[in-house]
Formats: structure tokens, sequence, C-alpha cells
């Protein structure tokens, strides 16, 4: 039983540290004002809701789509 939980605990520091490496890679600059790729202004709610946007909501699903 103790393998199980071992297990149970060393995949979840991963996922743990995972997450921590993910956050310390947001970006640290100001949203954009205006999408970098249709140039349409992204609304100040997006701004402030996902810092270092750069793009509006449909340009972001069209790279999300793309990758």
């Amino acid at each position: 039983m103790a393998d199980a939980v071992d297990f149970a605990n060393d995949h979840v520091e991963y996922f743990l540290q995972l997450s921590l490496q993910r956050l310390a890679r947001l970006p640290v600059q100001p949203s954009a004002e205006h999408c970098e790729d249709c140039g349409e202004p992204i609304p100040s709610e997006r701004q402030q809701l996902v810092i270092g946007c750069q793009t509006c909501v449909s340009c972001q699903e069209l790279r999300e789509r793309r990758r």
C-alpha cells in the first residue's frame, strides 16, 4: 500500500512543480491595447484578466488551434 501512496505523492509533486514552472514563465509585460495579429482593440476586461495578452480572443483561439 505504501508504494501506491508514494507513487501518488510523487505524481502530485511532479504536477505541482510543473505548475510552478509555468507560473514563473508568465509574461511580465503589460497587456497590449490592440491585437498584434488583427489590429483590433483588445477589451480592457481581457487586458486585466489575462495579464500580458497580446491578442484578442478570436486570434488567440486561432493560434491555439494551429498548435
